[in-house]
């Protein structure tokens, strides 16, 4: 046999004769249909993985600006109402001196009236330090009564004024910020006309 004859009854193994060409080009036109199913199966599956990632994602945003916001509140808050319980301490302190001033009452002692001019200024200091530090007084005498600032002790009737109005004040309130830190003990006027509503 000459080199010839080897060439044509050998088939090249490189290159797919017609008969597998078309075989394989009617399996893939068989199996399109499953294929594109099976495709479009799991892209719905990975929207719908995607859309539950995208919801865990916003919820934990969320979360974490509400953490934020409280944690931001909390250091306020502890910021401001740290003092809150020594504060409260020191009124006592504070109506003491007042107490301390009012018993002196008008002595023409000259040693009585410098101890209580010393003891005057001291409340008067006292008095800015608490503020200085947000503790504020409560005002009461003349006002209308307010059950959030004002614990009423007794009525005195009096019809010349608004029934519930503030007209004795026998101890100091304060708050600090905006919270009662000890409400004003007060008598309040009964029998007069009702006061107007605020408007």
């Amino acid at each position: 046999m000459n080199d010839e004859t080897l060439k044509t009854s050998e088939p090249e193994t490189g290159a797919p004769t017609q008969a597998t060409a078309g075989a394989a080009a009617a399996d893939v036109g068989a199996s399109a249909p499953s294929l594109t199913a099976e495709l479009e199966a799991a892209l719905e599956t990975a929207r719908a993985d995607a859309a539950n990632l995208k919801d865990q994602v916003l919820r934990t945003l969320a979360d974490m600006e509400n953490l934020r916001r409280r944690t931001e509140r909390e250091v306020r808050d502890s910021a401001q109402y740290a003092i809150t319980g020594f504060a409260r301490d020191l009124l006592s302190v504070s109506d003491n001196l007042t107490r301390a001033v009012q018993s002196a009452g008008d002595s023409e002692d000259a040693a009585v009236k410098a101890v209580v001019e010393g003891v005057s200024m001291t409340e008067r200091e006292l008095a800015k330090v608490l503020e200085k530090h947000g503790v504020k007084r409560i005002a009461a005498e003349g006002e209308k009564f307010d059950p959030h600032l004002h614990q009423a002790m007794f009525e005195v009737p009096n019809p010349e004024l608004p029934s519930g109005t503030v007209v004795q004040e026998l101890q100091s309130g304060y708050v600090i910020g905006d919270r009662v830190l000890r409400p004003a003990l007060v008598g309040v006027a009964k029998g007069g006309p009702k006061a107007k509503a605020e408007g």
